[in-house]
């Protein structure tokens, strides 16, 4: 399993660096209270990595918490039975 995470990382670290050096061009992004320049390769990653980023919080916000307020209360309710741990015989 490691070494499936550092081929992964790998390629995305040289499908970055492909990107980068394919687009060298400088762009200006005027956001209305600042002007970035940078180049149109590290303007695709971080826009990228921007949609990843909200994607996963948007995923978190509409799934994982709801199915944790739902294990809370069926918990809470007795529907679910916790395991109890082993007695301590002599």
């Amino acid at each position: 399993m490691r070494l499936l995470r550092l081929l992964v990382a790998m390629s995305c670290l040289a499908a970055g660096i492909a990107v980068g050096a394919l687009n060298p061009q400088t762009i200006t992004i005027d956001l209305g209270v600042a002007v970035l320049r940078t180049t149109l390769g590290v303007a695709i990653l971080v826009s990228l990595l921007a949609g990843v980023v909200i994607g996963g919080i948007v995923m978190t916000a509409s799934v994982v918490l709801p199915l944790r307020q739902r294990l809370r209360r069926a918990e809470a309710g007795g529907s679910i039975a916790r395991p109890t741990p082993p007695s301590q015989g002599i």
